[in-house]
This record gives structure tokens, C-alpha cells and sequence, in this order.
């Protein structure tokens, strides 16, 4: 279970002169697990537009989806931090081949994972081919 409140502040007087930023924010939240272990935590934020405290935690937790959905598949899967590819115009060609992998093995209808899938695709040349028979 997960409680967030969310608060935000109009820039004080004496506050410095930072390009763009329009207000501050403040996150606080609490985490209980299932066996009663509670955290709690605080995170501030820089906004560049005014918005309520509700809308500044819309915004921010639809930032978070974009890490969870995208970039930590592709960091898991496909270990795409430890990529050292360096040089000319490899690194975006790489990152554009594995949104594509990811895109193809989420496509297809099984309820496996990304990483299960991959690796049944390695295993298995029917999987793989049958892969690239559910590309939209």
C-alpha cells in the first residue's frame, strides 16, 4: 500500500534566478508491504509551469511510467547500460534496433515476459520465427 501527498510552493523573494522554473514541489510518500514494513520518503522537484499539487504528482508519476516501461526493460533485457559502443552514430542505430526488439517481443500474444521470450527465441528458431509473424 502506497499513500503520496503532494505540495507545492510559488518561488519565495529571495530565491535564485534559475531560467525557466516556476514553482517548487514536494512528494512525500509512505510504503507499507504485505508484511507491515513501512518506509516513507520525500522527493522535491523543479517545475518549469505552475500546477496544482495533484497535476505536479500526474506529471511526475507519468515520468516514472516512461522509466519503468521502457528504459528498465531495455536495461534488463537487452543490458543496455552496459553497452560501450562509443563511436559515430552506432550507439542511436543500437538503441533504435532494441526499442524494435522489445516493440516485436512485446507484440506477440504470450504472457511470458520480454526477457523469457527472448531467450525462447534463442532456444527455439519456430518462437523466433513466430516472433515476426505478430509485428503490427
Amino acid at each position: 500500500m502506497e499513500r503520496r501527498r503532494g505540495s507545492v510552493l510559488t518561488l519565495p523573494k529571495d530565491c535564485p534566478a534559475f531560467p525557466g522554473l516556476a514553482m517548487l514541489g514536494r512528494i512525500q510518500s509512505e510504503r507499507q508491504t504485505i508484511k507491515g514494513t513501512v518506509s516513507n520518503g520525500v522527493h522535491y522537484v523543479a517545475l518549469s509551469r505552475k500546477m496544482s499539487p495533484l497535476k505536479m504528482m500526474e506529471t511526475i508519476r507519468a515520468e516514472w511510467s516512461v522509466e519503468n516501461n521502457l528504459h528498465w526493460p531495455l536495461d534488463v533485457v537487452f543490458h543496455e547500460d552496459d553497452a560501450r559502443t562509443r563511436k559515430n552514430h552506432a550507439p542511436a542505430n543500437l538503441s533504435y534496433i532494441r526499442r524494435m526488439a522489445l516493440d516485436i517481443l512485446k507484440a506477440h500474444p504470450d504472457p511470458r515476459s520480454p526477457a523469457r521470450k527472448m531467450n525462447l527465441a534463442r532456444w527455439k528458431t519456430e518462437f523466433l520465427y513466430d516472433l515476426f509473424t505478430h509485428m503490427r
